[in-house]
């Protein structure tokens, strides 16, 4: 197991707590779509949270280029976060900027007084370490920004019934149309990442519609474990794949995950747009 996952797996076991060389580290799980592979991509980086928003530093422990993260996050801005708190784990969806001039200086700066870690990264690189703010969702009482919120929920939706029907045609066909240099790994591979990334971005969300509707809780507790059945299912595809391309295989593992999709959807646009 790499490190990384030591820490991730640590991190969730104990309630945002990690020991070892980050005992006492305040950390996120920062999880980013990749700017070249479009998968979800998590790590646990150092933050510090500044009134509303949540400061992370892509210092990379003072190596001459950014960490992938930061990349993945200037493609794609989208990032969810994972952060303890009390006895548990809050996931936010949040909006990273990163910060420029003056402010970004006094952010590093007031990091580095933090921690003299970071007074050290900076010394052993030549690169300028970006800060980035992120901004968790807030729904507020609701409006034009819950309505924009379920447009773009509607439309991944959609997407991921177009691809969904474009996998099983290429599972009945063998190739996929007009892309026949394609594998049906690969395709398999980019459904569950998408599937997988989706369902990430709508547990941070909830935690936005939880806080904003109360009355929403059970609606989203049922979501929530949906979205952990279909995490293990996903997980099952996976596997399946690593030990070859097997159409009849792959399919049904396929079709245990997306039994009941539709229906997830349906449940979650109908609990949290009523009205649309």
């Amino acid at each position: 197991m790499d490190f990384n996952r030591q820490v991730i797996e640590e991190f969730r076991a104990n309630h945002g707590r990690v020991g070892g060389m980050f005992e006492g580290v305040p950390l996120i799980l920062l999880t980013t779509q990749g700017a070249r592979s479009d998968a979800p991509r998590t790590n646990p980086v150092v933050y510090f949270r500044d009134g509303a928003r949540i400061l992370v530093f892509a210092s990379n422990a003072g190596a001459p280029d950014h960490p992938a993260w930061y990349h993945n996050l200037r493609a794609y801005p989208q990032v969810t976060v994972e952060i303890g708190e009390g006895d548990g784990i809050r996931t936010y969806a949040t909006r990273a900027e990163p910060l420029e001039g003056a402010e970004r200086d006094r952010c590093y700066r007031e990091q580095a007084e933090r921690d003299p870690a970071f007074a050290e990264y900076a010394r052993k690189t030549t690169r300028v370490i970006p800060v980035i703010a992120l901004h968790p969702l807030s729904l507020g009482d609701g409006g034009a920004r819950v309505e924009a919120v379920g447009a773009q929920l509607r439309r991944h939706h959609e997407e991921l019934r177009a691809e969904f029907a474009r996998l099983r045609e290429t599972l009945a066909a063998g190739e996929i149309p007009g892309t026949p240099a394609r594998t049906l790994t690969e395709h398999c591979l980019t459904f569950c990442d998408h599937l997988d990334l989706h369902h990430i971005r709508e547990n941070g969300a909830f935690t936005a519609f939880e806080d904003s509707f109360p009355e929403l809780r059970p609606a989203l507790a049922r979501l929530r474990a949906e979205h952990h059945v279909v995490a293990q299912g996903l997980a099952e595809i996976r596997a399946v794949l690593a030990g070859g391309a097997d159409p009849d295989k792959i399919g049904a593992a396929l079709a245990r995950v997306t039994e009941g999709l539709e229906e997830h959807f349906a449940y979650e646009e109908a609990s949290l747009f009523p009205a649309a």
